[in-house]
């Protein structure tokens, strides 16, 4: 059963308000709280280490996967999760992981996801991290992302924190072959003394792939952030890599993307930016009546959107 505590960080992580619809695997304090399959999606428990498979069928269309985390008590949970994408399917994949901690001590999720992205499969997946509680205890999430795409496999990757995790350190990597296409959209709030950083490596092997990574932050207080996006074309490809944060208060922002050509046909770009709230967009939100906290919670709403 779920207490309201499982409900709040259902919602907050994957958009439930109870036990989803079609294929789900939840998971509680390092242990399996519910699971369903469908005809055409399978989920097995893995064998010689915590986690599962997720077997989606060749030519599943319009399905969805939840396989949401929650831990409310104070404790260190690793999983090893493999997803297996059959060819010309069309599927959206829901993870996260939301803690709860009201102790002393550290509570924290490490993940390790990898994808096998099969031909002409199309994937959509969204992973959501939230932290609340009390607890002097910190809040800790490592999350790893592995991705494989055949030729011509698409997938879109949503990766958003916003509130509650006191330190996190994700690595994400991808290898894509000819036609392939990932997009990867990241989105980022620290507040307080939380830290993060973000390590993202695209490789695009095989001829007309194509990659673009967009990361959006906001730091505030004294938090600090590190991104450090990679793209890497060793073929006739195309690439763009996009940073940019917003800075507040005496917080610490470090953006360093790479971008690297090992083809002649390869064309890869790369843009940052770091700045304050921009002060036109605050005056005029301050003419409507908002006080300057208002405005700016408006401003940061629209651009972590």
């Amino acid at each position: 059963m779920l207490d309201s505590i499982d409900k709040k960080l259902l919602q907050e992580v994957a958009d439930l308000h109870d036990i989803p619809q079609g294929a789900y695997n939840i998971r509680k304090n390092g242990e399996k709280l519910s699971r369903n399959t469908t005809a055409n999606i399978d989920i097995i428990t893995k064998d010689d280490k915590p986690g599962i498979d997720v077997i989606i069928k060749p030519g599943t269309k319009n399905e969805s996967v939840h396989i949401p985390v929650i831990l409310s008590e104070n404790m260190e949970d690793l999983v090893y999760n493999t997803f297996e994408i059959g060819e010309d399917s069309d599927v959206t994949i829901v993870a996260g992981c939301g803690i709860h901690n009201s102790t002393s001590k550290d509570s924290g999720h490490d993940g390790v996801h990898e994808f096998f992205i099969r031909r002409g499969a199309r994937v959509k997946y969204v992973e959501k991290h939230y932290g609340q509680g009390e607890g002097t205890g910190k809040r800790l999430l490592n999350p790893v992302t592995i991705a494989e795409l055949e030729e011509g496999a698409q997938c879109e990757m949503e990766m958003v924190q916003i509130k509650g995790v006191d330190s996190t350190a994700r690595d994400t990597k991808a290898y894509l072959k000819a036609g392939a296409k990932l997009v990867v959209t990241e989105r980022l709030m620290t507040h307080g003394a939380q830290y993060a950083r973000s390590d993202l490596e695209v490789n695009l092997l095989g001829g007309d792939s194509s990659a673009q990574i967009v990361s959006r932050s906001v730091a505030r207080d004294n938090s600090e952030q590190v991104f450090y996006p990679r793209a890497v074309g060793g073929s006739r490809c195309r690439a763009h890599v996009q940073c940019d944060s917003i800075i507040m208060d005496s917080a610490k922002v470090r953006s360093i993307p790479e971008i690297a050509a090992n083809h002649a046909e390869a064309q890869i770009v790369h843009e940052a930016a770091i700045g304050r709230i921009n002060n036109d967009q605050l005056l005029k939100l301050m003419t409507f009546g908002m006080d300057e906290g208002d405005a700016e919670d408006v401003i940061i709403r629209g651009f972590l959107k």
